[in-house]
């Protein structure tokens, strides 16, 4: 039972929480269009590949710069930013992100030169951050029988945001001009900026007076980048080239280098013992070979449904024919996130997580049978799709049970990393197989029918193999309750004050009781 001195502290340092538990549902639906808009930006240059050298008279290794600082740039992002909303304030980080997201598309849109459009998109790649800040910041403001489902839309985003950004940013390329693409962005990003400001409440940072890590940003961010220019330029640079070579053996001594620090000093931008605990460890493995099991699709799916006919296999269509025939994939998330997030709350997000990689093998195994027809395609994605909506609902709510509240957005940041260094390793092997494995079409090298089908087979291995780790992630009762400190209590959630009058409930009732106990 939370005794009247600590409800008054909890009723004194979150005045806004009448307000909350009126319309959650807004609340959800504005750090869901924050996700969408960020991971828009993610694919919104996908249509424009082919056209980048010409657009810019420059060679394509150079245009492929602006695809890789984002890339870069996201990285880095997702973490640091994750940190400084424990510190600062999780809402308020999510509006600092909204200007580079938004500033960075206007630096787009009036780039006279590659150099211009390599840094509007590496700002782009900040905004990023915005999607583990709205995980994260759920846990404060929605009602504990909402949590679980909310997880699972605003998790969501982060595909259905890149599928609906393929065929929107395809259709205005061949209407239009590329540079209205950008311009939109600015305004849709500024003015879910300003809904946020207006619908989602402040609530008191979880870490509010600790210090932030400095040094361990800085190393963080240097073993990144040194770690995904050796991973996605490798196959550019050659894989025993000195320069890959050097980038790798540089994110491994960095990488010590900073986990030896993380674990001696008092405020850590993230905590390795709270990774360490088996709950979360095994679920961020598992995050990396989801990441790697969702864009492996992502990259051959496009390709054979715009390969020309004259190849046997592919389908011969437009960019914007393939990208509608990708989007209901990404709607398809949408749709079954409130479902997978009810299936956590009676089963636990354990089972919605291994039924989710189990759905996602299944997909890959459809799409070898009917990778000839483009419904086929159709029906492997929505497979494929429907897999990652429940596996990436569950991630999240796996974490947040496992970690204190004054390190849920770090948490949730470094969970997200895990899933991105997954599809960054994904794109990188997807690149070598494809590469080494072409036919000739009118003298140009295209990837092989074979080839497609050796991807599709190691997605579903990969598939297969985070099941196997899901199925060894321990329950939440084998483990210790996260410790909660006077800080922590002044984050309660809604919940916290809705049942804290009454003399039912039991101390650490509130921590996604419904998604996590019955694993």
């Amino acid at each position: 039972m939370m005794h009247s001195a600590a409800l008054h502290r909890l009723s004194e340092g979150l005045p806004h929480m009448a307000k909350t538990v009126a319309r959650p549902g807004l609340i959800i639906a504005a750090l869901a269009s924050a996700g969408i808009s960020s991971a828009f930006t993610q694919t919104m240059v996908t249509p424009l590949v082919a056209l980048l050298p010409g657009i810019f008279k420059t060679t394509s290794d150079n245009t492929t710069w602006i695809f890789t600082a984002t890339l870069l740039a996201a990285a880095v992002a997702v973490p640091i930013s994750g940190r400084l909303g424990d510190l600062f304030g999780k809402r308020r980080m999510i509006l600092l992100l909204a200007l580079p997201l938004a500033l960075g598309a206007i630096v787009c849109a009036i780039a006279p030169n590659v150099q211009i459009m390599i840094l509007g998109r590496a700002l782009q790649g900040l905004g990023s951050g915005m999607v583990p800040l709205g995980i994260a910041l759920l846990r404060d403001v929605v009602p504990k029988e909402r949590l679980s489902s909310a997880i699972a839309t605003v998790s969501a985003t982060l595909g259905a945001g890149a599928a609906i950004g393929l065929p929107i940013s395809a259709a205005v390329i061949e209407f239009s001009s590329w540079r209205i693409l950008f311009w939109a962005a600015a305004i849709v990003s500024g003015l879910i900026a300003l809904t946020i400001w207006k619908i989602v409440p402040a609530v008191p940072a979880g870490a509010s007076g600790q210090r932030f890590d400095g040094v361990g940003a800085a190393g963080l961010a240097l073993g990144l980048v040194a770690l995904i220019l050796g991973i996605s330029k490798g196959s550019a640079w050659g894989w025993s080239s000195p320069l890959t070579i050097t980038m790798l053996a540089a994110a491994v001594v960095v990488f010590g280098l900073w986990g030896w620090w993380e674990l001696r000093t008092t405020d850590p931008l993230i905590d390795l013992r709270t990774t360490a605990r088996p709950r979360v460890l095994l679920t961020n493995i598992a995050s990396i070979f989801v990441g790697f099991g969702m864009y492996a699709s992502s990259l051959v799916f496009p390709q054979v449904l715009q390969l020309s006919s004259a190849t046997g296999y592919g389908l011969g269509q437009s960019i914007l024919a393939a990208g509608l025939w990708m989007a209901p994939a990404g709607l398809m998330m949408l749709v079954l996130s409130p479902v997978g997030g009810r299936m956590s709350d009676k089963r636990g997000p354990k089972f919605t997580f291994l039924l989710g990689v189990v759905i996602l093998a299944a997909g890959y195994g459809v799409a070898l049978l009917a990778m000839s027809h483009a419904w086929g395609i159709l029906l492997a994605g929505l497979v494929v799709n429907s897999g990652v909506a429940f596996a990436y609902g569950a991630m999240p709510a796996i974490i947040m049970s496992a970690v204190p509240r004054s390190e849920t957005a770090s948490a949730n940041g470094f969970n997200t990393l895990m899933r991105s260094l997954g599809t960054t390793t994904g794109s990188a092997i997807v690149g070598i197989v494809l590469a080494q494995m072409t036919i000739q079409l009118g003298g140009v090298a295209v990837p092989s029918e074979a080839g497609f089908h050796t991807v599709l087979t190691i997605g579903a291995g990969v598939a297969v193999v985070a099941a196997v780790i899901v199925a060894f992630i321990p329950a939440l009762k084998t483990e210790p309750a996260p410790a909660t400190s006077a800080r922590d209590d002044a984050v309660a959630t809604t919940a916290d004050l809705e049942h804290a009058a009454s003399a039912d409930d039991a101390p650490g009732g509130h921590e996604l009781v419904g998604a996590g106990e019955r694993d």
